[in-house]
């Protein structure tokens, strides 16, 4: 096996424990993984990241399920508009956009470049939040959902997910504790199955679009990536979750801006 794609496999299990105590951030590493150590494609390394992340998510919810920490029924609210919004991204709007998005004498944008702009951008904003977690004592967990909210939420999340091929946990635990009114930890367990349920469907949409998939790469990646989650989900009985995730916030932050540098100045 290539140096590269050992050095790859070993960040696998980053983010799985990533996905095992914050319920989050997999695709924040899965993305610039695949595509600066695994020398994949871009937009092909955003479909991987959507079947690691999604399998990985899946595997980690069951362990939450198991410790009674996943609220099935705000899956369903929130994981249905989100699921519609990440496929239709994936199968019509990605594939639609050129290869050329901006062309000028002075400088040119690629469609690859565009997603991992896109991406750098919203790695930033969820550093900001995970930087500022929210806190639950300030939030009124026994109000009343706000339905409409937790639809348009949804929706947003699944077109960013399915654009950059993140699973949208960042996205999603923020959604679940103010607009869904969800403890902390329950927040994380019902995070990871919305993520598992929008990734790998959003998978199928690049399928059905007839990507090559290297299965042999990607599926060891994925059993890597399993066995941090494991590992994460050990770790998150011992260790608080929020102190984590500043660390965490603060890495993705250093992250987002090297990835504007490196595709707008270093090429």
């Amino acid at each position: 096996m290539e140096t590269s794609l050992i050095i790859g496999n070993i960040f696998a299990v980053l983010v799985g424990i990533s996905l095992g105590i914050i319920g989050s951030g997999g695709s924040i590493l899965s993305v610039p993984i695949f595509t600066y150590i695994m020398s994949v494609e871009p937009v092909l390394a955003t479909a991987y990241s959507l079947f690691a992340v999604g399998s990985t998510a899946l595997f980690g919810g069951i362990q939450k399920a198991n410790q009674k920490l996943v609220d099935f029924k705000k899956v369903f609210l929130f994981g249905i508009p989100t699921v519609i919004a990440v496929f239709i991204t994936r199968k019509y709007i990605v594939p639609s956009i050129p290869d050329v998005v901006f062309d000028t004498d002075l400088f040119t944008l690629h469609k690859s470049v565009l997603i991992m702009l896109v991406f750098a951008v919203v790695m930033i904003l969820a550093a900001i939040r995970m930087i500022k977690p929210l806190k639950e004592s300030e939030l009124i967990l026994d109000g009343k959902l706000n339905y409409g909210s937790i639809f348009f939420q949804g929706i947003s999340i699944g077109l960013v997910a399915g654009f950059v091929g993140a699973g949208g946990g960042f996205l999603i635990i923020p959604a679940l504790l103010l607009l869904a009114k969800t403890p902390m930890k329950k927040a994380i367990g019902t995070s990871l199955f919305i993520v598992a349920i929008q990734s790998l469907i959003g998978f199928l949409g690049d399928l059905s679009s007839n990507v090559e998939i290297d299965w042999k790469m990607l599926l060891t990646f994925t059993a890597c990536s399993i066995v941090g989650v494991i590992i994460g989900n050990l770790i998150s009985k011992k260790i608080t979750a929020t102190k984590l995730k500043i660390g965490f916030g603060y890495f993705v932050l250093t992250m987002g801006f090297y990835i504007i540098i490196k595709e707008l100045f270093l090429k």
